[in-house]
């Protein structure tokens, strides 16, 4: 039966309007129509008490969450506990991420994201590859000795098919270019991060395929006066994404606000680089035989050092809009429709519109959760 989702504040591509029910069909939104529309008036009606209706947001950088950590546990289940632990906070759509790690590590994980996806483990999209091909100089929390230079054989393993994307952050200086078009040309989604590549160095990545930019300014070569360094090449470039982790600690508000202005409009996007203690009463958790603590809100190691985040997707877009000034449909989309397309799924997500996928978050007045809803099943709320 149709399923109409009425008296909501709903953000559309042209901003938010009221008046209009969303009305879903077997996981899909059929299309938006007024209370009178006899497909309203049949459908079975659900409430959303004046509340704002939003894309499902869309996560590309999940190292854990609900206590789990995806490097330790590469399996289905973990996958779909940290699905939960974060379509609590709005989350739809999400990559597990796996930090830098052994060959045996990472082939696990993409069987077992491929597993995910065959078994249709809500919210997953894919896998993200965070390492190993990264730079020893900019490593942050990354263990260096699993670290290395990409090759034929990598290229190999990480291009495997399976039905949901894969993303690669990687060091542009630790992998040829015959090993990026290659990478390329096998679908994978590239992206530079934890790099100490200088500013042509990233041009010619991006000439040659790079698509995006892992948490821009963390763990990269900054912007100065005579070296513009990766932050830079990025934020110059019309055609790339930066993922942006906006939690107070990782970027100065004033660093986001400036970025943000300079960058082609739509290719800034959302992400928590979050670790098991989102959704999760436990703040500590053991990182390559580390302990780390979640203090202030922060994921530190003993010597400080940043370790990930405990941020989730609904406070990351309270945060664009309270700290950093953004308008609050800006700051959905930042959450939603731009990492959809930075994806290549602008086609399926990221949007409330007929044809899409009914992967949504219902928001009250403060930006909290009260609803989630993947595939058109309220999971949340």
């Amino acid at each position: 039966m149709t399923l109409a989702l009425v008296n909501g504040r709903v953000l559309t591509d042209n901003g938010f309007q009221g008046g209009f029910a969303v009305l879903i069909d077997d996981g899909k939104i059929t299309g938006l129509a007024l209370p009178s529309d006899p497909r309203v008036r049949a459908a079975e009606r659900h409430d959303l008490g004046g509340r704002t209706l939003l894309p499902g947001f869309i996560d590309c950088q999940v190292n854990g969450g609900g206590g789990v950590l995806f490097n330790d546990v590469p399996t289905v289940d973990a996958i779909r506990t940290i699905g939960e632990a974060h379509a609590k906070f709005g989350t739809t759509g999400f990559l597990p991420t796996l930090i830098s790690d052994d060959v045996e590590v990472m082939a696990k994980a993409i069987d077992a994201v491929n597993d995910a996806v065959a078994q249709g483990v809500p919210g997953v999209l894919g896998i993200h590859l965070e390492g190993p091909f990264i730079a020893p100089e900019r490593k942050g929390v990354h263990d260096a000795a699993k670290f290395r230079i990409a090759d034929a054989s990598d290229v190999a393993m990480v291009a495997r098919r399976h039905g949901g994307v894969t993303l690669l952050t990687l060091a542009p200086e630790r992998a040829s270019a015959a090993v990026l078009q290659e990478l390329v040309a096998n679908g994978v989604i590239v992206a530079a991060g934890h790099t100490a590549a200088d500013y042509d160095t990233t041009r010619n990545a991006l000439a040659t395929g790079i698509r995006g930019f892992t948490h821009l300014f963390n763990a990269m070569t900054p912007f100065t006066s005579r070296e513009p360094g990766v932050v830079g090449a990025a934020l110059e470039d019309p055609a790339s994404w930066c993922g942006l982790i906006v939690d107070g600690h990782h970027v100065h508000p004033a660093s986001l606000r400036v970025a943000i202005a300079a960058k082609a409009r739509e290719k800034m996007m959302l992400v928590t680089d979050a670790m098991p203690p989102v959704g999760s009463d436990d703040p500590t958790f053991v990182l390559k035989g580390e302990t780390i603590t979640v203090k202030d809100g922060v994921c530190q190691t003993a010597d400080g050092t940043l370790a990930g985040s405990a941020l989730d997707m609904a406070t990351a877009v309270r945060n664009t809009i309270n700290m950093v000034g953004v308008p609050y449909d800006e700051a959905a989309r930042m959450a939603s429709t731009y990492p959809a397309a930075f994806l290549g799924l602008g086609a399926t997500h990221g949007h409330i519109a007929a044809g899409y996928r009914a992967d949504l978050v219902v928001m009250d007045d403060n930006h909290d959760v009260v609803e989630t809803w993947i595939a058109g099943v309220r999971v949340v709320g």
